[in-house]
Protein backbone atom coordinates (compact mmCIF):
# COMPACT_ATOMS: atom_id res chain seq x y z
CA UNK A 1 0.00 0.00 0.00
CA UNK A 2 1.52 3.43 -1.17
CA UNK A 3 0.87 6.12 1.19
CA UNK A 4 1.16 9.96 0.74
CA UNK A 5 5.02 11.79 0.69
CA UNK A 6 3.83 15.00 1.36
CA UNK A 7 3.63 16.16 4.93
CA UNK A 8 2.16 19.31 5.61
CA UNK A 9 3.54 21.19 9.08
CA UNK A 10 1.09 22.66 11.92
CA UNK A 11 2.85 25.91 10.90
CA UNK A 12 2.52 25.70 7.02
CA UNK A 13 -1.85 24.81 7.77
CA UNK A 14 -1.60 27.57 10.13
CA UNK A 15 -0.36 30.14 7.83
CA UNK A 16 -2.37 29.10 5.13
CA UNK A 17 -5.65 29.42 6.91
CA UNK A 18 -5.36 32.23 8.95
CA UNK A 19 -6.79 35.63 7.72
CA UNK A 20 -8.66 38.33 9.44
CA UNK A 21 -11.67 37.53 6.95
CA UNK A 22 -12.53 34.80 9.26
CA UNK A 23 -12.36 36.75 12.56
CA UNK A 24 -16.50 38.01 12.95
CA UNK A 25 -17.70 40.29 14.79
CA UNK A 26 -18.36 41.06 18.41
CA UNK A 27 -20.74 39.26 19.80
CA UNK A 28 -22.58 36.45 22.43
CA UNK A 29 -22.95 33.17 22.00
CA UNK A 30 -26.16 32.12 23.79
CA UNK A 31 -26.42 28.02 24.15
CA UNK A 32 -30.11 26.52 24.90
CA UNK A 33 -30.13 23.34 26.87
CA UNK A 34 -26.58 24.20 27.88
CA UNK A 35 -26.75 21.76 30.72
CA UNK A 36 -26.27 19.13 28.38
CA UNK A 37 -23.75 16.75 27.34
CA UNK A 38 -23.82 18.46 23.84
CA UNK A 39 -22.42 21.39 24.85
CA UNK A 40 -19.59 20.22 27.23
CA UNK A 41 -18.48 18.00 25.28
CA UNK A 42 -18.18 19.41 21.41
CA UNK A 43 -19.77 23.15 21.70
CA UNK A 44 -17.40 24.47 24.44
CA UNK A 45 -14.35 23.28 23.27
CA UNK A 46 -14.50 23.92 19.70
CA UNK A 47 -15.41 27.76 20.84
CA UNK A 48 -12.05 27.59 22.92
CA UNK A 49 -10.20 26.36 19.47
CA UNK A 50 -11.28 28.95 17.65
CA UNK A 51 -10.31 31.06 20.65
CA UNK A 52 -6.79 29.49 20.25
CA UNK A 53 -6.46 30.05 17.24
CA UNK A 54 -7.27 33.99 17.20
CA UNK A 55 -10.56 33.39 15.17
CA UNK A 56 -12.58 34.77 17.97
CA UNK A 57 -13.29 38.85 19.22
CA UNK A 58 -11.86 40.29 21.98
CA UNK A 59 -15.46 40.91 22.62
CA UNK A 60 -17.32 37.64 23.13
CA UNK A 61 -19.13 36.00 25.59
CA UNK A 62 -20.89 32.93 25.93
CA UNK A 63 -24.16 32.01 28.25
CA UNK A 64 -25.11 28.71 28.96
CA UNK A 65 -29.37 28.76 29.32
CA UNK A 66 -31.12 25.47 31.08
CA UNK A 67 -33.55 24.75 33.21
CA UNK A 68 -31.37 23.47 36.47
CA UNK A 69 -29.79 26.14 38.42
CA UNK A 70 -25.93 25.80 37.97
CA UNK A 71 -24.81 29.05 39.60
CA UNK A 72 -21.34 29.58 39.02
CA UNK A 73 -20.02 25.95 38.31
CA UNK A 74 -21.70 25.70 35.15
CA UNK A 75 -18.06 28.01 33.80
CA UNK A 76 -16.10 25.15 36.06
CA UNK A 77 -17.75 22.24 34.64
CA UNK A 78 -17.32 23.47 30.99
CA UNK A 79 -13.41 24.37 31.96
CA UNK A 80 -13.19 20.72 32.91
CA UNK A 81 -15.15 19.83 29.68
CA UNK A 82 -12.64 21.55 27.40
CA UNK A 83 -9.98 19.69 29.07
CA UNK A 84 -11.34 16.43 28.80
CA UNK A 85 -12.86 16.13 25.81
CA UNK A 86 -11.08 18.78 23.71
CA UNK A 87 -7.47 17.92 23.72
CA UNK A 88 -6.29 20.75 26.03
CA UNK A 89 -4.35 20.84 29.17
CA UNK A 90 -4.90 22.32 32.24
CA UNK A 91 -3.10 25.90 32.54
CA UNK A 92 -3.14 26.01 28.38
CA UNK A 93 -2.43 29.49 27.42
CA UNK A 94 -5.99 31.63 27.09
CA UNK A 95 -7.81 28.93 28.78
CA UNK A 96 -8.81 31.33 32.02
CA UNK A 97 -9.55 34.12 30.32
CA UNK A 98 -12.06 32.08 28.13
CA UNK A 99 -13.69 30.56 30.69
CA UNK A 100 -13.97 34.02 32.65
CA UNK A 101 -16.04 35.09 29.64
CA UNK A 102 -18.62 31.90 30.26
CA UNK A 103 -21.76 33.09 32.02
CA UNK A 104 -24.80 30.61 32.89
CA UNK A 105 -28.40 31.38 33.47
CA UNK A 106 -30.92 29.03 34.58
CA UNK A 107 -34.77 29.78 33.22
CA UNK A 108 -37.49 27.63 32.00
CA UNK A 109 -38.13 28.00 28.45
CA UNK A 110 -41.87 28.67 28.52
CA UNK A 111 -41.31 31.09 31.18
CA UNK A 112 -41.47 34.81 29.96
CA UNK A 113 -39.65 36.57 32.97
CA UNK A 114 -37.00 34.32 32.59
CA UNK A 115 -36.40 35.98 29.01
CA UNK A 116 -37.04 39.03 30.34
CA UNK A 117 -34.26 38.55 32.74
CA UNK A 118 -32.36 37.01 29.96
CA UNK A 119 -32.30 40.15 27.68
CA UNK A 120 -31.01 42.47 30.34
CA UNK A 121 -28.22 40.13 31.05
CA UNK A 122 -27.10 40.04 27.26
CA UNK A 123 -27.57 44.36 27.18
CA UNK A 124 -25.23 44.08 30.57
CA UNK A 125 -22.68 41.91 28.12
CA UNK A 126 -23.30 44.60 25.08
CA UNK A 127 -21.68 47.62 27.95
CA UNK A 128 -19.20 45.58 29.72
CA UNK A 129 -17.82 43.32 26.98
CA UNK A 130 -18.84 45.65 23.74
CA UNK A 131 -20.61 43.02 22.31
CA UNK A 132 -22.41 45.22 20.27
CA UNK A 133 -26.25 43.65 20.29
CA UNK A 134 -24.80 40.66 17.85
CA UNK A 135 -26.50 37.73 19.07
CA UNK A 136 -25.83 33.57 18.47
CA UNK A 137 -28.41 31.71 19.31
CA UNK A 138 -28.28 28.13 19.47
CA UNK A 139 -30.72 25.80 20.34
CA UNK A 140 -29.29 22.19 21.40
CA UNK A 141 -32.75 21.56 22.98
CA UNK A 142 -35.22 18.31 22.40
CA UNK A 143 -37.42 19.32 19.81
CA UNK A 144 -40.43 19.87 21.85
CA UNK A 145 -38.59 23.25 22.86
CA UNK A 146 -38.15 24.75 19.94
CA UNK A 147 -41.16 26.26 19.00
CA UNK A 148 -41.23 28.10 22.99
CA UNK A 149 -37.69 29.82 22.44
CA UNK A 150 -38.21 31.06 19.07
CA UNK A 151 -41.57 32.33 19.72
CA UNK A 152 -40.32 33.97 23.26
CA UNK A 153 -37.30 35.24 21.73
CA UNK A 154 -39.43 36.66 18.77
CA UNK A 155 -42.26 38.06 21.76
CA UNK A 156 -39.29 39.95 24.01
CA UNK A 157 -37.67 41.72 20.76
CA UNK A 158 -34.55 39.44 20.85
CA UNK A 159 -34.97 38.65 17.43
CA UNK A 160 -35.04 41.96 15.40
CA UNK A 161 -33.22 44.00 17.96
CA UNK A 162 -32.77 47.43 17.16
CA UNK A 163 -28.91 47.10 16.78
CA UNK A 164 -26.91 44.34 16.22
CA UNK A 165 -26.88 40.75 14.20
CA UNK A 166 -29.24 38.06 15.48
CA UNK A 167 -28.54 34.67 13.76
CA UNK A 168 -29.77 31.11 15.29
CA UNK A 169 -29.14 27.83 15.17
CA UNK A 170 -31.18 24.80 15.49
CA UNK A 171 -29.98 21.21 16.16
CA UNK A 172 -31.42 18.05 14.13
CA UNK A 173 -33.86 16.78 14.01
CA UNK A 174 -35.67 19.14 11.94
CA UNK A 175 -39.06 17.32 12.08
CA UNK A 176 -39.83 13.71 12.14
CA UNK A 177 -41.64 13.61 8.26
CA UNK A 178 -42.45 16.36 5.56
CA UNK A 179 -45.72 17.57 7.55
CA UNK A 180 -43.98 18.15 10.97
CA UNK A 181 -40.77 19.60 8.75
CA UNK A 182 -42.95 21.93 7.09
CA UNK A 183 -44.78 23.43 10.08
CA UNK A 184 -41.66 23.83 11.97
CA UNK A 185 -40.43 26.04 9.09
CA UNK A 186 -43.20 27.79 8.97
CA UNK A 187 -43.02 28.36 12.97
CA UNK A 188 -39.49 29.25 12.72
CA UNK A 189 -39.94 31.65 9.67
CA UNK A 190 -42.15 33.82 11.50
CA UNK A 191 -40.01 34.80 13.87
CA UNK A 192 -36.76 34.86 11.93
CA UNK A 193 -35.60 35.76 8.37
CA UNK A 194 -34.50 32.70 6.52
CA UNK A 195 -31.02 34.70 6.43
CA UNK A 196 -30.92 34.24 10.09
CA UNK A 197 -31.99 30.92 10.05
CA UNK A 198 -28.59 28.00 10.53
CA UNK A 199 -30.08 23.93 10.66
CA UNK A 200 -26.89 22.48 11.68
CA UNK A 201 -25.95 19.00 10.40
CA UNK A 202 -22.32 18.46 12.00
CA UNK A 203 -21.08 16.10 9.51
CA UNK A 204 -20.86 19.20 7.23
CA UNK A 205 -18.36 20.24 9.68
CA UNK A 206 -16.20 17.32 9.07
CA UNK A 207 -12.85 18.46 7.07
CA UNK A 208 -13.40 15.32 5.24
CA UNK A 209 -17.08 15.87 3.93
CA UNK A 210 -16.07 19.66 2.86
CA UNK A 211 -13.06 17.88 1.25
CA UNK A 212 -15.67 15.72 -0.93
CA UNK A 213 -15.93 18.96 -3.22
CA UNK A 214 -12.15 19.96 -3.04
CA UNK A 215 -11.27 16.26 -4.51
CA UNK A 216 -13.86 16.99 -6.67
CA UNK A 217 -13.79 20.44 -8.80
CA UNK A 218 -9.64 20.95 -7.85
CA UNK A 219 -8.20 18.28 -9.25
CA UNK A 220 -8.82 18.13 -12.97
CA UNK A 221 -8.14 14.54 -13.45
CA UNK A 222 -11.35 13.57 -11.48
CA UNK A 223 -14.54 15.46 -12.64
CA UNK A 224 -14.60 14.35 -16.59
CA UNK A 225 -15.12 10.37 -15.22
CA UNK A 226 -17.30 11.65 -12.64
CA UNK A 227 -20.62 10.40 -14.50
CA UNK A 228 -22.69 7.85 -15.70
CA UNK A 229 -20.58 6.79 -18.72
CA UNK A 230 -17.68 5.63 -16.41
CA UNK A 231 -18.96 4.79 -12.69
CA UNK A 232 -20.76 1.82 -12.53
CA UNK A 233 -22.47 2.26 -9.10
CA UNK A 234 -22.00 4.24 -5.44
CA UNK A 235 -22.40 2.78 -2.06
CA UNK A 236 -22.54 5.22 1.31
CA UNK A 237 -22.00 3.41 4.44
CA UNK A 238 -22.84 5.02 7.81
CA UNK A 239 -21.70 2.26 10.33
CA UNK A 240 -21.59 2.47 14.38
CA UNK A 241 -20.53 -0.54 16.19
CA UNK A 242 -22.25 0.78 19.25
CA UNK A 243 -25.78 0.65 20.36
CA UNK A 244 -28.26 3.35 21.19
CA UNK A 245 -26.43 4.61 24.44
CA UNK A 246 -29.66 5.47 26.70
CA UNK A 247 -31.38 7.29 24.21
CA UNK A 248 -34.39 4.29 24.23
CA UNK A 249 -36.73 7.36 24.13
CA UNK A 250 -35.38 9.14 21.50
CA UNK A 251 -34.80 6.11 19.34
CA UNK A 252 -37.97 4.79 19.65
CA UNK A 253 -38.95 7.86 17.88
CA UNK A 254 -36.50 7.90 15.03
CA UNK A 255 -35.16 4.88 14.06
CA UNK A 256 -32.27 5.05 11.29
CA UNK A 257 -34.51 6.02 8.33
CA UNK A 258 -34.74 9.83 10.41
CA UNK A 259 -31.33 9.95 12.66
CA UNK A 260 -28.53 9.18 9.71
CA UNK A 261 -30.23 8.48 6.28
CA UNK A 262 -32.45 11.46 5.91
CA UNK A 263 -29.93 13.75 6.97
CA UNK A 264 -25.64 12.67 7.17
CA UNK A 265 -26.48 10.27 4.32
CA UNK A 266 -28.53 12.53 1.96
CA UNK A 267 -26.00 15.93 2.41
CA UNK A 268 -22.61 13.30 1.64
CA UNK A 269 -25.05 11.91 -1.49
CA UNK A 270 -25.22 15.91 -2.80
CA UNK A 271 -21.92 16.79 -2.42
CA UNK A 272 -20.77 13.40 -3.96
CA UNK A 273 -23.53 14.31 -7.15
CA UNK A 274 -24.36 18.22 -7.24
CA UNK A 275 -22.97 20.23 -10.36
CA UNK A 276 -19.94 22.18 -9.86
CA UNK A 277 -21.38 25.47 -8.17
CA UNK A 278 -20.76 29.25 -10.09
CA UNK A 279 -18.96 29.82 -6.54
CA UNK A 280 -18.71 28.54 -2.66
CA UNK A 281 -21.37 30.69 -1.33
CA UNK A 282 -24.21 29.80 0.28
CA UNK A 283 -27.15 30.15 -2.29
CA UNK A 284 -24.68 28.85 -4.96
CA UNK A 285 -24.28 25.65 -3.50
CA UNK A 286 -27.53 24.68 -2.11
CA UNK A 287 -29.01 25.15 -5.29
CA UNK A 288 -26.81 22.61 -6.78
CA UNK A 289 -27.41 20.41 -3.75
CA UNK A 290 -31.30 21.15 -3.98
CA UNK A 291 -30.95 20.17 -8.03
CA UNK A 292 -29.62 16.30 -6.63
CA UNK A 293 -32.13 15.93 -4.27
CA UNK A 294 -35.25 16.80 -6.44
CA UNK A 295 -33.83 14.34 -9.21
CA UNK A 296 -34.26 11.60 -6.86
CA UNK A 297 -36.85 8.67 -8.21
CA UNK A 298 -39.62 7.75 -5.60
CA UNK A 299 -38.14 5.52 -3.62
CA UNK A 300 -39.75 1.83 -4.34
CA UNK A 301 -40.36 -0.42 -1.13
CA UNK A 302 -38.50 -3.12 -2.46
CA UNK A 303 -35.82 -0.87 -3.31
CA UNK A 304 -35.54 -0.57 1.23
CA UNK A 305 -34.65 -3.17 3.71
CA UNK A 306 -34.84 -2.59 7.64
CA UNK A 307 -33.26 -4.04 10.39
CA UNK A 308 -33.19 -4.44 14.31
CA UNK A 309 -30.28 -6.27 15.95
CA UNK A 310 -30.51 -8.74 17.99
CA UNK A 311 -27.75 -10.31 20.75
CA UNK A 312 -23.86 -10.06 19.35
CA UNK A 313 -20.97 -9.97 20.10
CA UNK A 314 -18.86 -6.40 19.07
CA UNK A 315 -15.03 -6.26 19.72
CA UNK A 316 -15.18 -9.76 20.89
CA UNK A 317 -17.97 -8.63 24.04
CA UNK A 318 -21.08 -9.64 24.43
CA UNK A 319 -23.64 -7.22 23.89
CA UNK A 320 -27.83 -7.38 24.67
CA UNK A 321 -29.95 -6.79 21.64
CA UNK A 322 -32.16 -3.48 20.90
CA UNK A 323 -35.52 -4.78 22.40
CA UNK A 324 -33.68 -5.65 25.91
CA UNK A 325 -32.15 -1.78 25.86
CA UNK A 326 -33.21 0.40 28.47
CA UNK A 327 -36.93 2.49 27.62
CA UNK A 328 -37.59 0.21 24.50
CA UNK A 329 -40.11 -1.35 23.94
CA UNK A 330 -40.04 -5.36 24.24
CA UNK A 331 -41.66 -5.56 20.94
CA UNK A 332 -40.48 -2.60 19.41
CA UNK A 333 -40.60 -2.40 15.65
CA UNK A 334 -38.46 0.65 15.20
CA UNK A 335 -35.24 -0.40 12.82
CA UNK A 336 -31.69 0.13 13.81
CA UNK A 337 -31.14 -0.48 10.07
CA UNK A 338 -31.92 0.89 6.95
CA UNK A 339 -30.70 0.15 3.41
CA UNK A 340 -31.46 1.83 -0.02
CA UNK A 341 -31.35 1.73 -3.58
CA UNK A 342 -31.72 4.82 -4.94
CA UNK A 343 -31.56 6.27 -8.60
CA UNK A 344 -30.71 10.05 -9.83
CA UNK A 345 -32.58 10.94 -12.99
CA UNK A 346 -30.32 13.47 -14.18
CA UNK A 347 -28.05 14.18 -17.33
CA UNK A 348 -25.32 13.00 -15.17
CA UNK A 349 -25.95 10.47 -12.64
CA UNK A 350 -29.21 8.40 -15.12
CA UNK A 351 -28.87 4.58 -14.76
CA UNK A 352 -25.91 4.89 -12.14
CA UNK A 353 -27.37 2.93 -8.72
CA UNK A 354 -26.80 5.04 -5.54
CA UNK A 355 -26.89 2.22 -2.85
CA UNK A 356 -26.78 3.66 1.41
CA UNK A 357 -27.05 1.92 4.21
CA UNK A 358 -26.63 2.84 7.99
CA UNK A 359 -26.61 1.15 11.27
CA UNK A 360 -26.06 0.73 14.67
CA UNK A 361 -23.89 -2.45 16.20
CA UNK A 362 -22.53 -3.09 13.21
CA UNK A 363 -18.97 -4.86 12.63
CA UNK A 364 -17.20 -1.88 12.99
CA UNK A 365 -17.81 2.27 13.21
CA UNK A 366 -17.08 3.33 9.52
CA UNK A 367 -18.34 5.70 7.38
CA UNK A 368 -17.43 5.72 3.85
CA UNK A 369 -18.23 6.91 0.17
CA UNK A 370 -17.12 4.02 -2.38
CA UNK A 371 -17.21 5.32 -6.08
CA UNK A 372 -17.01 2.03 -8.48
CA UNK A 373 -15.70 2.29 -11.85
CA UNK A 374 -16.95 0.46 -14.79
CA UNK A 375 -14.99 -2.57 -16.55
CA UNK A 376 -12.92 -1.49 -19.41
CA UNK A 377 -15.13 -2.84 -22.44
CA UNK A 378 -11.90 -5.23 -23.54
CA UNK A 379 -10.10 -7.29 -20.61
CA UNK A 380 -7.00 -8.37 -22.39
CA UNK A 381 -5.83 -9.53 -19.48
CA UNK A 382 -8.53 -11.96 -18.49
CA UNK A 383 -7.13 -15.00 -17.50
CA UNK A 384 -7.44 -17.82 -14.76
CA UNK A 385 -4.82 -17.37 -11.99
CA UNK A 386 -4.53 -17.80 -8.20
CA UNK A 387 -5.84 -16.06 -4.74
CA UNK A 388 -6.34 -11.71 -5.30
CA UNK A 389 -5.26 -12.30 -8.50
CA UNK A 390 -7.81 -14.54 -9.73
CA UNK A 391 -9.83 -11.94 -11.97
CA UNK A 392 -9.67 -8.20 -12.74
CA UNK A 393 -10.79 -6.08 -10.64
CA UNK A 394 -12.61 -2.78 -11.36
CA UNK A 395 -10.91 0.62 -10.23
CA UNK A 396 -12.50 2.40 -7.16
CA UNK A 397 -12.46 5.30 -5.29
CA UNK A 398 -13.38 5.21 -1.52
CA UNK A 399 -13.02 8.52 0.41
CA UNK A 400 -13.30 7.38 4.47
CA UNK A 401 -15.00 10.03 6.47
CA UNK A 402 -14.39 9.06 9.57
CA UNK A 403 -12.59 7.10 11.65
CA UNK A 404 -9.55 6.38 9.48
CA UNK A 405 -9.76 9.85 7.15
CA UNK A 406 -8.69 9.46 4.33
CA UNK A 407 -9.29 8.85 0.26
CA UNK A 408 -7.86 5.81 -1.75
CA UNK A 409 -7.43 4.58 -5.07
CA UNK A 410 -7.25 1.15 -6.03
CA UNK A 411 -6.05 0.12 -9.65
CA UNK A 412 -4.43 -3.26 -11.29
CA UNK A 413 -0.78 -3.60 -11.37
CA UNK A 414 1.46 -6.20 -12.83
CA UNK A 415 2.96 -8.86 -10.11
CA UNK A 416 7.10 -9.20 -11.07
CA UNK A 417 6.69 -12.10 -13.02
CA UNK A 418 7.28 -14.06 -16.21
CA UNK A 419 3.62 -13.69 -16.69
CA UNK A 420 1.14 -10.89 -17.85
CA UNK A 421 -0.64 -11.27 -13.77
CA UNK A 422 -2.53 -8.51 -13.07
CA UNK A 423 -3.28 -7.54 -8.93
CA UNK A 424 -5.30 -4.57 -7.61
CA UNK A 425 -2.64 -2.36 -5.25
CA UNK A 426 -4.07 0.73 -3.85
CA UNK A 427 -3.07 4.52 -3.32
CA UNK A 428 -3.55 5.84 0.00
CA UNK A 429 -3.85 9.37 1.04
CA UNK A 430 -4.27 9.38 5.29
CA UNK A 431 -5.22 12.72 6.78
CA UNK A 432 -2.99 12.48 9.91
CA UNK A 433 0.03 11.66 7.69
CA UNK A 434 -0.33 14.73 5.91
CA UNK A 435 -1.70 16.95 8.21
CA UNK A 436 -1.19 15.46 11.45
CA UNK A 437 -3.84 14.99 13.80
CA UNK A 438 -5.97 17.29 15.14
CA UNK A 439 -8.34 17.94 18.11
CA UNK A 440 -11.06 19.55 16.23
CA UNK A 441 -14.72 18.14 16.06
CA UNK A 442 -16.17 19.64 13.08
CA UNK A 443 -17.99 22.09 14.94
CA UNK A 444 -15.47 24.58 14.55
CA UNK A 445 -16.06 25.53 11.55
CA UNK A 446 -19.78 25.45 11.74
CA UNK A 447 -19.84 27.71 15.02
CA UNK A 448 -17.46 30.63 13.07
CA UNK A 449 -19.33 30.38 9.87
CA UNK A 450 -22.81 30.83 11.75
CA UNK A 451 -21.11 34.04 13.04
CA UNK A 452 -19.90 35.36 10.27
CA UNK A 453 -23.63 34.89 8.52
CA UNK A 454 -22.10 31.86 6.21
CA UNK A 455 -24.42 29.71 5.67
CA UNK A 456 -22.83 27.36 3.08
CA UNK A 457 -22.26 24.28 4.97
CA UNK A 458 -25.79 24.84 6.49
CA UNK A 459 -29.20 22.99 5.44
CA UNK A 460 -31.87 25.44 3.87
CA UNK A 461 -35.98 25.00 4.59
CA UNK A 462 -35.91 23.88 0.76
CA UNK A 463 -33.38 21.32 1.41
CA UNK A 464 -34.96 20.02 4.57
CA UNK A 465 -38.31 19.47 2.88
CA UNK A 466 -36.91 17.53 -0.50
CA UNK A 467 -35.55 15.23 1.62
CA UNK A 468 -38.26 14.46 3.90
CA UNK A 469 -40.55 14.08 0.73
CA UNK A 470 -38.51 11.19 -0.71
CA UNK A 471 -38.42 9.54 2.34
CA UNK A 472 -41.76 10.26 4.20
CA UNK A 473 -43.53 7.98 2.02
CA UNK A 474 -41.23 4.77 2.65
CA UNK A 475 -41.69 5.49 6.44
CA UNK A 476 -45.20 5.55 6.08
CA UNK A 477 -45.15 2.27 3.89
CA UNK A 478 -43.03 0.58 6.84
CA UNK A 479 -45.65 1.86 9.50
CA UNK A 480 -48.32 -0.08 7.56
CA UNK A 481 -46.51 -2.75 7.04
CA UNK A 482 -46.09 -5.51 9.81
CA UNK A 483 -42.72 -6.95 10.43
CA UNK A 484 -42.28 -10.34 11.19
CA UNK A 485 -38.35 -10.84 11.60
CA UNK A 486 -37.48 -8.47 14.24
CA UNK A 487 -34.37 -8.93 15.34
CA UNK A 488 -33.21 -9.62 11.72
CA UNK A 489 -29.35 -9.16 12.82
CA UNK A 490 -27.05 -9.91 15.19
CA UNK A 491 -24.97 -7.41 16.54
CA UNK A 492 -21.39 -7.05 15.09
CA UNK A 493 -22.26 -8.33 12.09
CA UNK A 494 -22.93 -5.97 8.73
CA UNK A 495 -26.86 -5.80 9.04
CA UNK A 496 -29.71 -8.60 7.44
CA UNK A 497 -29.16 -10.71 4.61
CA UNK A 498 -31.86 -8.65 3.12
CA UNK A 499 -29.22 -5.90 2.83
CA UNK A 500 -26.60 -8.04 0.89
CA UNK A 501 -29.81 -9.23 -1.59
CA UNK A 502 -30.61 -5.91 -2.36
CA UNK A 503 -27.39 -5.76 -4.27
CA UNK A 504 -27.03 -9.37 -4.89
CA UNK A 505 -29.85 -8.87 -7.16
CA UNK A 506 -28.25 -6.45 -9.50
CA UNK A 507 -24.95 -8.73 -9.30
CA UNK A 508 -23.20 -6.55 -7.22
CA UNK A 509 -22.20 -6.62 -3.54
CA UNK A 510 -20.90 -4.04 -0.64
CA UNK A 511 -17.53 -3.51 -0.09
CA UNK A 512 -15.71 -4.45 2.61
CA UNK A 513 -15.05 -1.86 5.11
Amino acid sequence: MATTEIKISPEDVAQATKTDERIPEPGVVVIFGASGDLTKRKLLPALFHLEQAGLLPEEFGMVGVARRDLGKGFAEDMKQGILQFGGVKDGADKLEKFIGKVSYHAMNFDDDSGYVQLKTLLEKYDKEHGTKGNRLFYLAVAPEYFSDIIQSLGRHGMAHPEKGQVRIIIEKPFGHDLESARELNHEVNKVFGEEQIFRIDHYLGKETVQNILVFRFANGIFEPIWNRNYVDHVQITAAENIGIEGRGPFYEKAGALRDVVQNHVMELLSFMCMEPPVSFDAEAVRREKFKVWRGIRPVSLENTVRGQYGPGNVDGKPVKGYREEDRVDPNSKTETFAALKLEIENWRWAGVPFYLRAGKRLQKRATEITVQFKQPPMLLFDRVSRGPCAEIQPNVITMRIQPDEGISLRFGAKVPSPDMTVCPVVMDFNYAAAFGTSSANGYERLLLDAMLGDATLFAHRDGVEATWALYTPVLEAWAESAVKDFPNYASGSWGPEAAEKLLQRDGRKWHRL
